[in-house]
């Protein structure tokens, strides 16, 4: 395993960077808000000014980069469209750090690095089977079955932000209407209350959970796996509320024998999910989930 990774989170609200070693410790890091601007090469020179500071700082030279980065994307992060970052469309996100950086770059669906990172170091260590969830600015996920990450035909397997929840609901980015991601993410929320999503009251922390649960039971029941781990930035700021409202919704909608088990965690991360994901991104994904089953 490689010894030591650039790690980096790139968000609607925050760009990250990291260098994380190979137990998942994070050396130095950085951040910054992600720039409200439809200038593409804006958004790439904030992240570059983060990349050089963590550099400078980090005790050890990486020797290679991880990626997580909100989608869609073309496989590998060859270009990214992401829904909450409009000013990038079809941006050529892997050359651009390879040649900033002059690492090998890996690059992957932010949640789905959480998936591997949960797996890897968090609340799903030792699981073959599961879920996991951000439910922050938008919601995303990442399946892991049989211990692999499921990439899908273009890398954008285990979008559960646009599951649909409330039928002819809300209009989504996406285009759809009613998906999780329109209902449940902290931009819908402040859009719902006029003000930010941490300001929610116990109702609409409760509707937020419920909602989760409800896409929650859908994947379980399809999928066969009975652990969601879920993070972000609204899920862990709502936290009890929210876990007990969806782990009630689950146990409603989940009928069938096997999926009657499914339980809802918070990540094991917390705030350092989003790298550690990034670094398991440069890792090979098949030994991030180690063998055994919960």
């Amino acid at each position: 395993m490689t010894s030591a990774v650039l790690a980096i989170d790139i968000g609607g609200t925050k760009m990250e960077v990291g260098v994380v070693d190979a137990d998942g410790v994070i050396l130095a890091r950085a951040r910054t808000a992600t720039p409200a601007s439809d200038d593409p090469e804006l958004l790439f020179e904030a992240l570059g000014r983060i990349i050089v500071d963590v550099l400078e700082r980090s005790p050890v030279p990486p020797t290679a980069c991880g990626v997580g980065c909100g989608g869609p994307m073309e496989t590998g992060g060859t270009t990214v469209s992401p829904l909450n970052i409009p000013g990038w469309r079809e941006f050529p996100l892997r050359a651009r750090l390879i040649e900033r950086t002059g690492l090998d770059v890996s690059v992957d669906n932010d949640a789905k690095a959480l998936a591997l990172g949960e797996g890897w170091r968090g609340a799903a260590t030792g699981c073959r089977n599961y879920l996991a969830m951000v439910v922050s600015t938008g919601v995303g996920g990442g399946v892991v079955l049989d211990g692999r990450l499921l990439d899908g035909a273009g890398g954008n397997a285990g979008h559960i932000g646009h599951v649909i929840v409330e039928p002819d609901g809300r209009p989504c980015v996406c285009g759809g209407r009613g998906c999780l991601e329109a209902e449940a993410s902290g931009t819908a929320i402040a859009g719902m209350i006029g003000r930010p999503a941490a300001e929610a009251d116990l109702a609409m922390r409760r509707r937020c959970g419920t909602l989760v649960g409800r896409a929650v039971a859908s994947v379980a029941n399809l999928l066969d796996l009975q652990l969601a781990v879920v993070a972000g930035s609204v899920a862990l700021g709502f936290g009890d509320d929210f876990f007990d409202a969806a782990q009630v919704e689950i146990g409603s909608r989940c009928g069938l024998t096997f999926a009657r088990p499914t339980r809802i965690l918070p990540g094991g991360l917390g705030a350092d999910g989003p790298l550690v994901g990034a670094a398991a991104v440069a890792h090979s994904r098949g030994v991030m989930v180690e063998d055994g089953d919960r």
